[in-house]
């Protein structure tokens, strides 16, 4: 067998999996997403720990030994905290112990639906009210957690549309030391609107608000100017390409090759887990970039090796050697058979199931059934 490092999954909204293979209607974006806040509406934190189970499940199958988790659904379906205020959040994190992947869960402000537009609908059980509220909150979630080694509580803006421009230095500041990410560009329309709003555009006005750093991760980063790339290397900032995802919602191609001439660090993410697969999501970067380039070799299998598994845990606050130590075995598969790089040919059922995972596959696809019917019966 071969061996690799362990895999990072940069970015994950487990709730999406219940997406997976179903019309969900739309034409852009836009559409899709009044599906996917039909299933954040309906579910509660002993749901959302069955769904995330059964989906961290699959990710250790996949060979993935740790997630970043951009978390916002955080309260009841009218706005109103449970009980315990961090109840959603203590469920990812369960979640992920229970399978043996290690978590950064990315506790995400969101206080607005668009550049002074008040939050409606389901975006209230996103919303803490303001940006102090939200930091305590995640105050407390990071204290219950300070010290573990599997555990790491990180910080995000959901967009600069999510979050208005007086909070930004806010969230930015929170937690100084803990990894930072925040959606960035991944559709032309929220672009449009921050120049409308602000004159800037969402770059250059987290750059402005002191946003970015070299903890901070962007993700999709699709739709830039050469002054955003320049103002992303400048920072040394991590860019979470999400490339299925960012194909299957018609988002875009990012430049990734231009951030990586800049000075950003490329990392990956399964996003919406339409396809939980990182070498898929790795060779995609390099896919695109011959699709809207017409010529290859714009990256190596080291360089996206290193994205997809050290440097990918770095940007989750997790020392890098970790993936080293969390390293996985392919098997000899048809798939790999004469192969002598195997990330241009390994797919995730490529992957030795971890000894340490207390599911087989059959028990993970019928708890993915139980709780995506779940899910559905309520939607």
């Amino acid at each position: 067998m071969t061996t690799f490092p362990g895999l990072a999954n940069c970015h994950s909204h487990v709730f999406h999996r219940a997406l997976r293979g179903r019309e969900v209607g739309g034409a852009t974006f836009w559409g899709w997403r009044e599906r996917m806040y039909a299933v954040a509406s309906v579910l509660d934190p002993d749901l959302l720990h069955d769904l995330a189970v059964a989906t961290y499940a699959e990710m250790r199958l996949a060979g993935i030994g740790a997630v970043g988790e951009f978390h916002y659904l955080h309260h009841g379906p009218d706005g109103t905290p449970y009980d315990d205020p961090n109840a959603m959040g203590e469920a990812v994190v369960a979640a992920a112990r229970d399978v043996g992947l290690r978590i950064c869960l990315l506790d995400t402000c969101y206080l607005s639906a668009g550049f002074g537009v008040p939050v409606e609908g389901v975006q209230h059980r996103f919303c803490d009210g303001d940006a102090d509220a939200w930091a305590s909150r995640v105050d407390d979630l990071a204290g219950r957690h300070a010290g573990a080694d599997d555990v790491v509580v990180g910080t995000a803006l959901h967009s600069v549309r999510a979050v208005p421009v007086e909070a930004l230095a806010t969230v930015a500041q929170a937690h100084p030391d803990a990894p930072l990410h925040v959606h960035v560009s991944e559709q032309p329309r929220e672009n449009d609107d921050c120049v409308t709003a602000t004159g800037r555009t969402p770059v250059a006005l987290l750059a402005e608000a002191g946003v970015l750093s070299p903890r901070t991760t962007a993700v999709h980063a699709t739709h830039l100017t050469d002054d955003d790339v320049a103002a992303l290397g400048d920072a040394q900032a991590y860019v979470c390409l999400c490339p299925t995802t960012e194909a299957e919602l018609a988002d875009g191609v990012g430049p990734s090759t231009r951030l990586r001439e800049a000075g950003a660090r490329l990392t990956l993410g399964s996003d919406s887990n339409t396809v939980i697969d990182v070498f898929a999501e790795a060779r995609a970067v390099e896919m695109h970039q011959r699709l809207v380039s017409g010529r290859r070799g714009w990256w190596t299998a080291e360089e996206l090796g290193e994205a997809a598994t050290r440097t990918g845990y770095a940007s989750l606050g997790l020392p890098p050697e970790l993936a080293d130590a969390d390293a996985i075995r392919l098997r000899d598969s048809v798939r790999l058979s004469g192969v002598s790089e195997p990330l241009w040919a390994a797919t995730a059922a490529d992957v030795e199931p971890p000894a340490s995972l207390p599911y087989d596959e059959a028990d993970v696809a019928e708890m993915m059934r139980r709780a995506v019917a779940t899910i559905w019966e309520r939607a």
